[in-house]
């Protein structure tokens, strides 16, 4: 499974572009820096219910933007099982979540959601507020910068969503992240390092 492939240009630039091949290449839309074409396997972008690989996977139609997607169109929200456990993906949206949303979405095992803020991805409360919303066990945040951001980018660093969720732990990881297959207790924030 391959979440979100990009090229390296905007928020993504300096960060090196994927080069792999996947079963399922999962992505938030179209945007070069969250759906590009970099990589080898069956392309998902478009909402509905899939059967690819063994695996049963939803596409959630939501707002990309706080403006019910009138700036950057509509995002999919993807939620599917793997290994015993259930993920959500939350990154191509800064859009609240609406209730028929959180009920799709359940209560996954890892939620991977978006933090840095901007025009098109949540902000640290607002990301915060998922996390409390939803209960995950891990979450993996994704698009922030780390040290000072790229020229065109409107995102900022993880540390607001740190702060939001005071208190939670934080286990700092390398590039990659173990999970077993079954998860208990949490949340717990995976921090992974980018790498520029």
């Amino acid at each position: 499974m391959l979440v979100n492939p990009f090229k390296a240009v905007a928020c993504a630039t300096g960060l090196a572009e994927p080069r792999v091949s996947a079963n399922v290449i999962l992505a938030s839309s179209r945007l070069l820096d969250e759906g590009a074409p970099v990589a080898s396997g069956k392309f998902l972008v478009d909402p509905g219910s899939y059967r690819v690989a063994g695996l049963k996977i939803d596409g959630i139609a939501a707002p990309h933007d706080r403006v019910g997607g009138r700036r950057f169109g509509q995002s999919t929200l993807w939620r599917w099982e793997q290994g015993g456990l259930s993920f959500a993906h939350l990154g191509g949206t800064a859009a609240r979540l609406s209730p028929s949303d959180k009920v799709m979405l359940g209560r996954p095992d890892v939620l991977i959601i978006g933090v840095g803020g901007g025009a098109k991805v949540y902000d640290g409360s607002e990301a915060a507020e998922i996390v409390r919303e939803l209960q995950p066990r891990v979450v993996i945040p994704v698009q922030y910068t780390s040290g000072k951001p790229p020229r065109d980018c409107d995102q900022g660093s993880v540390e607001p969503f740190l702060t939001a969720l005071g208190g939670t732990p934080v286990k700092r990881t390398g590039r990659t992240v173990s999970l077993p297959g079954k998860l208990s207790g949490g949340p717990v924030v995976e921090l992974m390092r980018l790498r520029f």
